[in-house]
């Protein structure tokens, strides 16, 4: 491996890191302000925190350094907002599915899309080989044993047939939410696959952070509506608030308060690990590329139980390690067809 490969895995590796870590600033960011509006300020700075990058590679365009064709503005703007809007939907449902899960789960979870991708892109004619469907049993199977068997207090595979029935009925609502949300994430992972041919990536990610962020920024007030409705029915049942209801949208001292992980969330999980994502794959092999990444939810696990002080026992381990196993699983035909002397594609 030379240098060069080296130094883009290890740029990648960070970019993982950066991008598990920010599910904490997620959930952090959550005690201070309700869902829509941490969105909305985190996609509108990171839209703004990607300028710096549009401006350089701008100016090797017009060096000539840059060969690639531009899109017409109209078209810029369609596809800015076609995959804005399935970012919000992503990440609003995924933000609200985090204030009843844990940042693990959330980083796990939300990881399926790795998995679903090339199950969904069969709707779009691209053949899928058999370790996918390897690689989507072990990962359906781990999100199973995340989500219902972590919590059974007396797990045991000789009782799993009484424990499904038992645990399922109570299956953490949050955990449910971030898979909707994956799902989402699945469908702009396919829908920007299609339209990076025809408009550059760079605009198309500062378009598509300006409309996520306008949308939510316009939901924020549910986030108010939020907090009064839950107000209300605490005052009614004689319980008092709790952390996981929702903050004032609009209030200035919460965001100061919040500051630090709707920085983090917006400068470096989607302005800097942006960045380095881009800069990274320009020399990583894609397959490099595609297993380092999906350790953006071994990083979240990591976090959340180091960090957050989350729970984890046997099942949740088990779990964790069968979805991981089964992104990569899904990756299998691209690390054997891909070598870094090898240009492919995964069509």
């Amino acid at each position: 491996m030379n240098k060069q490969t080296l130094r883009s895995d290890g740029l990648l590796l960070l970019t993982a890191l950066i991008w598990g870590s920010a599910f904490i600033a997620q959930k952090t960011g959550m005690s201070y302000v309700g869902p829509f509006t941490y969105n909305g300020l985190r996609f509108l700075l990171g839209s703004l925190s990607i300028l710096p990058l549009i401006l350089v590679l701008e100016k090797k365009k017009r060096n000539g350094r840059n060969g690639a064709g531009g899109a017409t503005t109209k078209r810029l703007l369609l596809s800015s907002a076609l995959v804005g809007v399935c970012i919000f939907f992503a990440v609003s449902i995924q933000q609200i599915g985090m204030i009843y899960t844990s940042v693990a789960n959330s980083g796990f979870i939300t990881g399926m899309y790795v998995v679903m991708v090339p199950i969904f892109g069969i709707f779009l004619g691209r053949k899928t080989g058999v370790p996918t469907w390897i690689g989507a049993a072990l990962a359906f199977i781990g999100l199973f044993f995340v989500s219902v068997f972590s919590n059974v207090t007396d797990f045991n595979l000789g009782l799993l047939p009484s424990s499904i029935g038992r645990v399922a009925r109570n299956m953490n609502k949050g955990d449910i939410l971030i898979f909707v949300a994956s799902v989402f994430w699945t469908f702009h992972v396919l829908v920007i696959d299609a339209l990076v041919k025809k408009v550059d990536a760079v605009l198309l990610s500062f378009g598509q952070f300006v409309v996520c962020g306008v949308l939510a920024l316009a939901a924020a007030a549910f986030d108010v509506a939020g907090l009064v409705g839950a107000t209300a029915d605490a005052a009614a049942l004689g319980v008092p608030l709790g952390p996981e209801l929702f903050r004032p949208g609009f209030s200035f001292q919460a965001i100061r308060a919040g500051l630090a992980p709707i920085l983090y969330g917006g400068l470096l999980s989607a302005g800097l690990a942006y960045t380095l994502q881009v800069v990274a794959q320009q020399y990583a092999p894609p397959a490099h590329a595609s297993i380092i990444l999906c350790l953006e939810s071994v990083f979240a696990a990591i976090g959340g139980i180091l960090f957050m002080s989350e729970p984890v026992n046997a099942a949740k381990l088990t779990g964790f390690f069968l979805m991981l196993l089964g992104m990569i699983a899904t990756q299998w035909e691209l690390v054997v067809t891909c070598s870094p002397k090898t240009e492919c594609r995964q069509d």
